[in-house]
C-alpha cells in the first residue's frame, strides 16, 4: 500500500492566514441599507499615478528590456535615484549600491529576516505589529517577541521595555514609522535610542519607513539622522515602498538599504527568491523619483486635511476614541461590550464600513479598529460620524 501523504509544512499551517481577504468576505454581506460601501481596510492609494508617470509606465511596458532579467540587487539607475532620494531626506550620505529593489516592501521584509535570522532566533516586534510582518516570522520558525506599545504613550514604543527582552538569540529590532497599524509617527530621539540599542546588542534595526512621504504636519521630512551616522550600514537596515508615495502597487516595486556585507548575503536571498524585482515599474519609476517630487508632498498635504476631516467625524461618534491617527492610519477604540472581531463584522455587514479589528495585529488589541482611511475620498468619508452613530444605536457599551 502506498505510504499515507506527507502532512504540509507545519510552520504554514500554524501561521495565521491571509486577514484583508477574510475581512472583505463581510462587507460582500452588506445589503447598501446604510448607504455605499465604505472600504477602510488597506491601504492602497485612492488615486491613479500621475499623468507623467503612466506615460512612463505605458512606455516602459513597451519596451524589450522591460521583458528581460534585470540585475538581481535592481536596476541600477533606480537604485541611484532612491540613493539621491533618501540622501537628500535625510541630508546624508547612501549610495547606489547601499540599495536593494525587491518586489514590494513585503519582500524586502522577507528577504531582511532570512538575511539576519534562521529558524528558532527571536526578533524583537513591537505590538501592535503589521500582521504580515509577524506572518513572515511564523513561517519562517522565527520567534516575534512582542513589545508592547501603549495607547497611553502614544503607541510609541520604549527603549528600555526593549533592553529587557534582548537575548543572546536576539538578531534584530524592528520599527515602523510612520506606523502602521496604528500611524503612530515615532520622534527623533525615539528612533535614535533604538539604533543605540542595536549598536549596544550587536543586532540590526530594522526600521520601516514605508509611509515616511506622509509624515503629519508639523513633522520634518528627516525624521531621524541616522544616514547622516558614519556607521549606519552596520547599524540599520532601511525599509521603503514606492506602492504608496507613487502611488503603484500593482507594480510591486519596494527597496531596502543596507550595508555591504548584508546585501553580499541578501543577494543569495533574492537570486533564488525571484531574481529581480519587476522591470517596467523600475524602468518607469528611475527618471521620475526626483521630478515627482512635488506631486508627493501635495499627496501629503492631501492625505493630512483628510486626517483633519477624519478626526472631525470621529469626535461626533458617540463613545468612539481616537487613539492614534497618522496621514494614512488611525486606530480607534470602539465603545461596544464585545470584542473588535465581532464590531468590525457587523460594521461591515449591518453599515459598510470595512474596518480591520485589532486582534489581527497581536494581543491585547480586542478593543481598537484599525482604519486606513487616506484612500477613502472626502466626500465619502463625510458623514461617517452619523453613520457610527446610527450603527451604535441600541448596542450594548462597555
Amino acid at each position: 500500500m502506498p505510504s499515507p501523504l506527507q502532512p504540509l509544512n507545519p510552520l504554514l499551517a500554524a501561521t495565521e492566514g491571509a486577514p484583508i481577504p477574510a475581512a472583505g468576505a463581510w462587507l460582500a454581506a452588506y445589503d447598501g441599507s446604510a448607504g455605499p460601501a465604505i472600504n477602510l481596510s488597506q491601504a492602497v492609494p485612492g488615486r491613479a499615478p500621475e499623468p507623467e508617470l503612466l506615460a512612463a509606465l505605458a512606455q516602459a511596458a513597451g519596451a524589450a528590456e522591460a521583458a528581460r532579467y534585470g540585475a538581481i540587487l535592481g536596476d541600477e539607475a533606480l537604485r541611484a535615484a532612491l540613493a539621491a532620494d533618501i540622501s537628500r531626506t535625510y541630508r546624508g550620505e547612501v549610495r547606489a549600491d547601499d540599495i536593494a529593489i525587491t518586489a514590494g516592501c513585503n519582500q524586502a521584509f522577507f528577504v531582511t529576516l532570512m538575511t539576519l535570522a534562521k529558524a528558532g532566533d527571536e526578533v524583537i516586534l513591537p505590538t501592535p505589529w503589521y500582521f504580515n510582518y509577524k506572518m513572515t516570522l511564523d513561517m519562517l520558525g522565527m520567534v516575534a517577541v512582542p513589545l508592547p506599545c501603549a495607547a497611553s504613550n502614544g503607541f510609541v514604543p520604549d527603549v528600555a521595555q526593549a533592553r529587557a527582552l534582548i537575548t543572546p538569540r536576539t538578531r534584530a529590532l524592528v520599527l515602523i514609522t510612520p506606523n502602521n497599524p496604528t500611524g503612530a509617527v515615532y520622534d527623533r530621539a525615539t528612533i535614535a535610542a533604538f539604533a543605540a540599542l542595536a549598536k549596544e546588542a550587536g543586532i540590526r534595526l530594522v526600521l520601516d519607513e514605508t509611509y515616511r512621504d506622509f509624515l503629519p504636519d508639523g513633522h520634518d521630512e528627516a525624521a531621524h539622522d541616522l544616514f547622516a551616522r558614519g556607521d549606519w550600514r552596520e547599524v540599520l537596515v532601511h525599509l521603503y515602498s514606492f506602492s504608496k508615495s507613487y502611488a503603484v502597487p500593482g507594480h510591486r516595486i519596494g527597496a531596502l538599504a543596507g550595508g555591504a556585507a548584508f546585501l553580499e548575503q541578501l543577494t543569495k536571498v533574492m537570486d533564488s527568491l525571484q531574481i529581480c524585482a519587476p522591470r517596467t515599474g523600475q524602468l518607469a519609476l528611475a527618471d521620475a523619483v526626483e521630478p515627482l517630487l512635488p506631486a508627493r508632498r501635495r499627496m501629503r498635504a492631501e492625505f493630512n486635511v483628510r486626517a483633519q476631516l477624519f478626526t472631525r467625524e470621529i469626535a461626533q461618534a458617540e463613545g468612539w476614541e481616537l487613539s492614534s491617527i497618522g496621514a494614512y492610519f488611525a486606530y480607534l477604540r470602539h465603545p461596544f461590550a464585545q470584542d473588535g472581531a465581532a464590531v468590525a463584522e457587523a460594521l461591515a455587514r449591518e453599515a459598510g464600513i470595512l474596518t480591520l479589528p485589532g486582534a489581527f495585529f497581536g494581543p491585547g488589541q480586542e478593543d481598537f479598529l484599525r482604519v486606513a482611511f487616506a484612500n477613502v475620498e472626502d466626500d465619502r468619508l463625510a458623514g461617517l460620524g452619523a453613520r457610527l452613530n446610527a450603527f451604535g444605536a441600541g448596542r450594548e457599551r462597555r
